[in-house]
């Protein structure tokens, strides 16, 4: 038997690989397919089962095009409906693979289809459990993405109290837990940075299995806190649910070089990201192009930021980054990428186009100039702006920034800092695109701030 966690930062995601024997699983593919097709191969296998936990949110799953390629059957629990062909597994129902079976174990609570996957081993004992997003390490999955749900968010708290009481609690403590997600997935609160552990030690550190809290005291502790799920997340259920452009074609058309006059007419009804570094992007950028930097959590704030990610996508990368541009920015669910800058901003300077620029400054420039009266703003998350910010800085962050954009005023200069100078420089883009140029991105952000200057936190008032 072999069980093999895949686990991909950027996304906070981990899909699974089970061999026994000859036969093979995989739980909650992600859109590519070659990696897995090689892990097949190389294990001298067949792949009779897909997994799928529910229907994600955070990312699109590559579960219809990996069973075109293999033959595997897609297994969902109860309530899955979907557009293409899939088996619906009963609870308690069981799936053989050589010498070992799966379990499955529905657990609605964090979607109404939510399914656990508990691997019963040669002997029949509970080795390990797939939870997806239902049980992380540290937390349990938010009770509010059940996408059209009839149910609010405190009922689905309530059967997520039932599922795990009901379904996880009476397996033995040596079970493996194996969770979708780990930190820095926006589909929990308090995930921890570890990715799998036993269930007897998340009994005694995770706040949501604790065996003393009652139905209400745990659908307080669930619901409160939850910051508003991306805008994407309810477009990735529907595409989890459809028959989307297959990954290959995704690719071949991202991977079209433009040559500088075809990329500028595109450019007018297309979106152009820049995914290079934030320093790059302000020393010279194309005018109206979006900073998301491949080097940060690119997927997810492409996916949080654009309005629209079905719109035409068009890049400026570095020639190296292209492909891994284009198959992040589809793993959650921008589709459209139809090309690259050929020559890179290089090539778009030499030849006279027009570039843009972003004011950014040390933090000793920036204590030397910013006045009380001036405006600061803080685009990190409530949580951070919480422990420690600014005094006088104004909470902006970018997660909302659809919401937020109201706040900024056309005449108005503006000092914008996050925690490292990644964020930041996405806001600057996106206030620039919209017209407001008075600009000056904080360089390092609220981590040199408090390392390298004397300005005044409101952590530091508390603390004196």
């Amino acid at each position: 038997m072999k069980v093999e966690q895949i686990y991909t930062g950027c996304l906070s995601e981990a899909t699974y690989f089970i061999k026994s024997n000859h036969e093979a699983a995989i739980i909650d593919p992600l859109r590519e397919t070659d990696k897995y097709l090689e892990k097949i191969r190389s294990e001298n296998t067949s792949l009779k089962y897909i997994f799928i936990t529910h229907f994600h949110a955070d990312f699109v799953s590559g579960h219809v095009d990996l069973a075109k390629k293999t033959g595997a059957q897609i297994i969902f629990g109860p309530n899955a409906k979907a557009e293409f062909k899939f088996y619906s597994a009963v609870d308690n129902e069981v799936f053989n693979i050589g010498q070992i079976k799966i379990k499955a174990l529905h657990t609605p609570g964090h979607t109404l289809e939510s399914t656990c996957y508990l691997l019963l081993d040669a002997n029949n004992l509970e080795y390990c459990v797939f939870t997806g997003d239902t049980l992380f390490i540290g937390d349990v999955g938010r009770p509010d993405l059940a996408v059209k749900s009839h149910l609010n968010q405190k009922d689905l708290a309530e059967l997520l109290y039932q599922s795990i009481h009901d379904k996880i609690f009476p397996l033995r403590d040596e079970t493996i837990i194996y969770p979708a997600h780990g930190a820095g997935s926006a589909c929990g609160k308090n995930m921890s940075k570890e990715t799998f552990d036993t269930l007897g030690n998340q009994k005694k550190l995770n706040y949501a299995l604790n065996s003393n809290l009652n139905v209400e005291e745990f659908i307080t502790e669930v619901t409160c806190g939850l910051s508003s799920p991306p805008s994407y997340f309810p477009l990735n259920v529907k595409m989890n649910q459809s028959v989307n452009k297959s990954y290959d074609d995704i690719i071949k058309s991202g991977l079209t070089p433009l040559k500088k006059e075809d990329f500028k007419k595109l450019a007018e009804n297309s979106i152009i990201i820049d995914c290079r570094k934030p320093n790059e992007f302000a020393n010279g950028h194309i005018p109206g192009s979006i900073f998301i930097g491949i080097d940060g959590g690119f997927a997810p704030w492409a996916g949080s930021v654009l309005e629209n990610i079905h719109s035409d996508i068009i890049l400026v990368a570095d020639l190296n980054r292209v492909e891994e541009a284009v198959k992040r920015l589809s793993r959650v669910g921008i589709d459209n990428t139809i090309g690259f800058l050929e020559g890179g901003i290089e090539g778009w300077i030499k030849a006279g186009y027009e570039i843009d620029k972003v004011k950014s400054i040390e933090v000793s420039q920036f204590e030397k100039e910013v006045r009380d009266d001036e405006l600061i703003i803080d685009v990190r998350n409530n949580g951070e702006y919480d422990k420690g910010h600014l005094v006088d800085s104004h909470l902006l962050p970018l997660d909302n920034f659809s919401n937020n954009f109201i706040n900024y005023k056309a005449n108005s200069k503006y000092y914008i800092h996050c925690q490292g100078g990644y964020r930041s420089m996405i806001a600057c883009s996106l206030l620039k695109r919209k017209g407001i140029h008075n600009l000056i991105d904080i360089k390092g952000g609220f981590a040199a701030i408090v390392k390298d200057s004397s300005l005044k936190t409101i952590s530091e008032l508390v603390n004196n």
